[in-house]
């Protein structure tokens, strides 16, 4: 096992490590990594743990797998950052073990109410796991989409299983194999990606929004801008003409949309030049909820790229 995660902790009772940083330590896992909690020991059955978005969801039901199923809050095409939530959302979040989001640049929405009601679990913001690479979007600030890295997916991984062996320490050699295993397929995930998008690399497109920068990076792929910054924002028409410029100059072929945002903005940025417009899901809106979605998510994403960029260069 070649990672090592940082848990971020918060709430006011955390569990007692115990024996459990001799077994980590003595398996190649740093105790440093894990923080010792303090208070009520947990009970016997399986942890109650909640996940905010698709991605998570998927990685961690991986690292659960033959123990429990954690509950997703963000199903389908709710966007993280003005999710309202749900009555059912808020009694999963009262009883939960763990909590993983990515943090409150991604899931706004979601910062009052974990900091309200999951007081008695551990929260695992995923943005400042060890491992985690961060990048700025292209106008400044943090680019929270931090999961379309790979590799950042498997550090991720590895503070899941860290932070759930600590919270129940009986299942503690499941997580950290399931969380091996989960690796070794991300690394080949990547692999295959690699070789996927290798003849379009080059190619120039442009994206509904500065949501890839990870992907990009970790591809090496030709994205010359976004049609806006904040999915929530609307282009006005200086910034649909600049569009159309830079759509010009760059000879970009394509320009993906999100399916959990109007088409019609996209539509109209097109107009008059020769891009075709495809779509890109970063969130796994249409997919299932499993150890799966991850996957096929990532693939999605590589498939569409090339489809598209080889059909316009």
């Amino acid at each position: 096992m070649d990672w090592k995660a940082k848990p971020v902790l918060f709430g006011p009772r955390f569990r007692a490590l115990g024996a459990l940083a001799v077994a980590l330590f003595s398996a190649g896992v740093s105790d440093a990594a894990v923080v010792p909690p303090q208070g009520e020991a947990r009970p016997a059955s399986a942890p109650r743990v909640v996940v905010s978005i698709q991605p998570l969801h998927s990685l961690v039901s991986a690292v659960m797998a033959g123990v429990s199923e954690p509950t997703l809050i963000l199903k389908g095409a709710s966007s993280p950052h003005d999710y309202s939530l749900t009555p059912a959302d808020a009694r999963a979040l009262s009883q939960a073990d763990l909590v993983v989001w990515v943090g409150e640049a991604l899931e706004t929405a979601l910062a009052k109410p974990i900091a309200a009601l999951a007081e008695k679990a551990v929260v695992l913001e995923a943005s400042g796991a060890d491992g985690v690479a961060l990048l700025k979007g292209r106008e400044g600030g943090l680019n929270a989409h931090i999961w379309l890295d790979p590799r950042n997916a498997r550090a991720i991984a590895g503070a899941v299983a860290l932070n759930l062996a600590q919270i129940d320490p009986a299942n503690a050699a499941r997580y950290r194999d399931n969380a091996a295993a989960l690796g070794e397929r991300l690394r080949d995930l990547e692999a295959e990606l690699a070789a996927m998008l290798a003849p379009v690399r080059t190619v120039p497109y442009v994206v509904f929004h500065d949501a890839y920068r990870y992907f990009e990076r970790r591809f090496e792929m030709n994205a010359v801008g976004s049609i806006t910054i904040s999915p929530e924002r609307a282009p006005g028409a200086r910034r649909i003409a600049e569009i159309r410029a830079l759509l010009r100059e760059t000879g970009a072929v394509c320009v993906f949309r999100e399916p959990q945002f109007a088409p019609a903005q996209v539509r109209v940025a097109v107009e008059g030049t020769e891009a075709k417009v495809a779509v890109l899901d970063p969130l796994g809106a249409g997919l299932p909820p499993g150890p799966a979605a991850y996957f096929t998510l990532m693939r999605g994403m590589a498939q569409s790229l090339r489809a598209c960029l080889t059909a316009g260069s």
